[in-house]
This record gives structure tokens, sequence and C-alpha cells, in this order.
């Protein structure tokens, strides 16, 4: 019983260093802001930061908790994206900015959800590389569809078109063209502040550690251990795996439109919502140590923040960047090095993960 609740209370010390860090940072870069210490560069960074930070907890419950790779997740931010954004175009001179903004988030995180679950019937029932093949193509695919989408509204009601906007048939007095194809969604309301962003952050941490630590979370962490022994006690896999997918998706959506209301122009380039996206969400995962949440936001932030402040040495910049990058893939995973770490008292801060196997052990 005793050793029961100190696990108890080690996790609950674990979850709040992970919200505690999130919000120290908040404060700060609010009290930098108000002292005017922030530059523009880096205040155009804040909401960015959120969005990748946000996605790495995302993938990090697929790919940590589940044991599923999936290389998709730029798809899901894309439908939150377009699902967030076509609703406040829609509703922008009917509604005020907070309500407008709030349910543009919800939309983009259920519209995301409703997808991730329709696209887990099928995909779910596969493994590994075959897995993570068609959650990449259904990425691009939603991207390829963005981009010929046309939507449209006049005083009849809504158009769509797959070929092109004369397509619609809109009345020319009261239409107004939404979605342009490959020019996507214009003049979205700038609704998304740094604020916005953390809250998103912290309510998506707050979901996924509650779930980690709930029957459900280890029923899905069994499932990931051994399929085959969690299916012969009477685990439901498919029900387990449909769950951590569908919320995984749904956060990713919200991060999606988070990002839509940043943006000027809301197009379904490669460089927003292609596979290479998808990769970078997989970078930070990994490299903040597969399964720990605080080191996915931690590896989002330095990766995402590093090439801007590189930007001062030109063509140098990136080769710097891929220095750091096999830097902290050594730290993270070589035995002396995180040896070191431990001795410091560093390694459980942010690879809480592997020490949690460890003392189980």
């Amino acid at each position: 019983m005793k050793s029961k609740i100190a696990a108890m209370s080690k996790t609950s010390r674990d979850n709040f260093k992970t919200y505690a860090m999130v919000l120290i940072v908040y404060v700060v870069v609010m009290i930098f802001q108000a002292a005017g210490l922030v530059s523009s560069q880096m205040s155009g960074l804040l909401v960015p930061l959120c969005v990748y930070a946000t996605m790495a907890v995302s993938l990090n419950l697929v790919v940590g908790i589940l044991g599923e790779l999936s290389l998709g997740h730029a798809g899901f931010m894309c439908v939150g994206a377009f699902a967030g954004a076509f609703f406040s175009k829609i509703t922008e001179n009917s509604m005020g900015t907070f309500p407008r903004f709030f349910l543009a988030i919800v939309i983009g995180g259920l519209v995301a959800g409703i997808f991730g679950f329709l696209i887990g019937i099928p995909v779910l029932r596969l493994n590994g590389d075959y897995l993570a093949i068609v959650t990449l193509a259904f990425g691009e695919i939603i991207k390829n569809i963005m981009n010929v989408l046309y939507v449209g509204q006049d005083a009849s009601g809504l158009h769509f078109s797959m070929t092109s906007a004369t397509d619609l048939n809109m009345d020319g007095a009261t239409g107004n063209l939404i979605i342009n194809g490959p020019q996507g969604i214009t003049g979205t309301p700038f609704d998304s502040t740094f604020t916005a962003g953390i809250i998103i952050l912290m309510i998506s941490l707050i979901v996924v550690l509650n779930l980690m630590n709930s029957r459900d979370g280890r029923a899905i962490m069994s499932i990931r251990d051994n399929h085959i022994a969690a299916e012969s006690v009477g685990i439901n896999i498919t029900k387990y795996k449909m769950t951590a997918f569908t919320i995984s998706a749904v956060i990713a959506g919200c991060a999606g439109s988070l990002y839509a209301h940043n943006l000027a122009s809301l197009i379904a380039t490669p460089a927003r919502f292609g596979y290479n996206m998808s990769i970078m969400f997989l970078v930070f995962v990994v490299l903040g140590g597969i399964g720990s949440m605080r080191g996915s936001i931690i590896a989002a932030t330095i990766l995402t923040l590093l090439p801007e402040i590189l930007r001062f040495m030109a063509g140098y910049r990136m080769l710097i960047y891929s220095i750091v990058l096999i830097v902290i893939m050594i730290v993270n995973w070589n035995p002396k090095s995180r040896a070191w770490l431990a001795e410091h008292n560093l390694s459980r801060f942010l690879f809480k993960k592997h020490h949690e196997k460890k003392e189980v052990k």
C-alpha cells in the first residue's frame, strides 16, 4: 500500500514539474515582453512554438504511449487548420472574437478527431512500417484535396466544387469565395495569441498525462509492450488503439486551428502540411525521449528556436543545426552521457520515461 502511495505521489510530482515548466516559461516570456526585451522576430515565433509543442505531445501519445509509428499527423493538423479557419470566415461578422475563436479551436479538434476515427478503422489493423506508410499517404491525400477544393457562400448557402471557382454558380452580388483551391483561405482573423497557445498546450498535457496514468492508459501501454499478451488477458486492442489515435488527432486539430489563426493566408503547401512536417514532429518526439511529454516540449522549443537564433550565421546556419541534432541524439541515447546526467540529477527531469523503466526493473 505504501509503495502504491509513493508511486502515485511520484507521478503527481512528475506531472507537476511538466505543468510548472510550461507556466514558468509563459510568465518569463510575458515579463520580458512587457519590458520590451522580446524582439518582433521572436514574438512572431511564440504561437508556432505552442503549435509545435502541442503537436509533439499529440504525436508522442501515438508513438510513445501506444507504440505505433504515425507519419500523418500533419494531415490532422491540416484538417483542423482548414476547419477552424473556415468556421471563422463564415462567422466573422456575426460573432464576437472570443466565442468565434473558441468555437473555431473546438471545431478544428472535432473535425480532425472524426477524420482520425474514420482513418483509424482500417489503418490501426496494420502495424509498424505498414501503418507508417498508410498514415503518410493519408497526410498527402488531405493536402492534395485541400489544393483542389473550392467553397463559396452566398445568400442561398454554401457551394462546393473540386474543379474551379467558376463552377460554384454563386450569386455575384452576395457571393463570397472562402476556400480558393491552391490559394487556400485568405483573411482568417488573427485571433491566435501566445496565451491561447499556452492554454491549449496545458489542456493537451493535462489530457495526455491523465490518460497515461489512468486504467485506459495502462491498457494502451500494455498493448505497446506486448499486444499478444494484452489481448490474451481480455484487453480490447482495437478499442484502445482507436481511443489513443482519436485523442491524438483531436489535439493535432486544435493545434492546426491555432496555427491557422496566426497566418494571413492558409495554404496547404508541402512546407506547412507535407510529410516533412510530420517527420519534424517525429524528430521532436524521438529527440525529446519517446514517451516523455516534457522532453518533447523541450525538443520542440529548442529545435524551433535554433534556426532563428543561428540566422546571423547565414550559410552555416543549417550546418550548426544538424550538429546540434546529432549532439542531442547522442546525449539522449548514449549510456555514458545518460549516466553523467543522472549523477547531476538532470536525467530524471529531461528523460523521465527511461528512468521509470529502470525503476520498474
